[in-house]
């Protein structure tokens, strides 16, 4: 990001409508600055070079070098921050295997494109603070007298974690649902989606369950088992096994019955015993 904290963005595509369509969206963020445009995955390859963007909106489907194709040939490693933008939602699981940030299905609403850019600001302001507590190490060490100090230098200051979220956007048959985290009771991983149950109702999300685990209140949500994340308030019970088999169950308050993993019992049951607030 600039030192205003301008995130510059690079937009590729190769129908012009849809990279206009994604300026306009741009327009409505005053942190977003579009830097550049290709319309292919060989000028994507030389804008990269040249602008050296934090963020770009990558297409998948494009003639000759797709977009998966732009990152195998610049390297992950190189990449800047990638939002996918694709015509066809099944492209998802390729693109969180490429590590993108998020992807857009096209045509792209403005609620949907708000809510990436937001993942995109939390995943920036987490590297920008761990870069300046880098650099304040280094500067420290390069102080006349450092070396000849015997006392070990201060480990550098961790990177502050980002807030946690106060709501998901969940799409829906009539576009999206805004879900106060509040509203959730627990959360499932179901194939290479999340099923969000909240009340009666259960929503899927593109989304992993480590992904939501890291930007779900950690003193609130925790995660029992590899495929389950729980809201802690809404627990009612812990059973453990008769037979001393290890298992555990935990029961919320509308019944539902969700296992606790092993190896995560005695630290479900800790947070279960720590007070309320």
């Amino acid at each position: 990001m600039s030192v205003m904290g301008e995130i510059r963005a690079l937009i590729v595509d190769d129908e012009p409508l849809a990279r206009r369509g994604l300026r306009q969206l741009a327009a409505e963020h005053p942190d977003l600055a579009i830097v550049g445009e290709a319309g292919d995955g060989r000028e994507a390859l030389d804008a990269l070079d040249a602008l050296a963007p934090d963020l770009v909106f990558l297409d998948v489907q494009m003639p000759e070098l797709d977009g998966f194709g732009v990152v195998r040939a610049r390297g992950a490693a190189r990449m800047p921050a990638v939002v996918f933008v694709t015509a066809f939602d099944t492209f998802a699981v390729r693109a969180f295997e490429a590590h993108a940030l998020d992807y857009l299905v096209k045509p792209v609403t403005a609620a949907r494109f708000a809510a990436a850019l937001d993942r995109v600001r939390e995943r920036m302001r987490s590297a920008e603070a761990l870069e300046l507590s880098r650099r304040l190490h280094a500067l420290l060490l390069a102080q006349p007298g450092a070396a000849a100090d015997a006392r070990p230098a201060p480990a550098p200051v961790p990177a502050a974690a980002p807030a946690p979220v106060r709501r998901l956007v969940l799409p829906t048959a009539t576009g999206e649902l805004l879900l106060d985290v509040d509203e959730i009771d627990w959360i499932e991983a179901d194939d290479y989606y999340a099923a969000v149950h909240a009340g009666r109702r259960r929503h899927l999300i593109r989304e992993s369950l480590g992904s939501l685990e890291g930007r779900l209140d950690p003193a609130r949500f925790t995660r029992v088992h590899r495929s389950a994340i729980v809201n802690l308030d809404r627990v009612r019970e812990l059973r453990t096994a008769e037979n001393g088999a290890g298992h555990a169950t935990l029961v919320l308050r509308d019944g539902t019955r969700v296992p606790v993993s092993r190896r995560r019992r005695e630290q479900v049951a800790e947070l279960l015993r720590r007070p309320a607030g």
